[in-house]
């Protein structure tokens, strides 16, 4: 897996938006594209709340999961598995968590859906 230490921009949503136009490659600070395997990015969070926060988000344009359809079912199970694979990858042999925000009161600050895996250290129940 290839490992790329250059910073994303500031504003995520002009990054999804440049990505989704084809205007950006792959996101900076990306850990890995998974384009043959699931067509999905991999990149650390610009601003984590844990020792270790990365996104996992499929290039396929879906905004929010509540508008996601049947067929999308393997693509949004595939993000949970790459998510696994980037946590080992990562060392979080010990757990992580895996979070889908939905909505303004979901904490959906990207219009993209995509996973927020933490890890590296005890997280709190319940969150928020």
């Amino acid at each position: 897996m290839d490992v790329n230490s250059k910073r994303l921009s500031s504003d995520r949503n002009e990054l999804v938006l440049r990505w989704r136009n084809g205007g950006l490659d792959v996101p900076r600070n990306s850990i890995v594209e998974f384009s043959r395997l699931c067509c999905c990015l991999v990149f650390h969070d610009l601003s984590p709340q844990a020792p270790t926060l990365f996104l996992v988000m499929p290039k396929e344009a879906i905004i929010r999961l509540s508008e996601a359809e049947d067929s999308g079912e393997s693509l949004l199970g595939r993000l949970m598995i790459v998510g696994k694979k980037c946590a080992a990858h990562l060392g979080l042999t010990d757990g992580f968590r895996m979070v889908a925000g939905e909505g303004p009161e979901g904490g959906q600050s990207v219009h993209h859906v995509h996973l927020h895996i933490l890890g590296g250290r005890q997280l709190g129940w319940p969150p928020g």
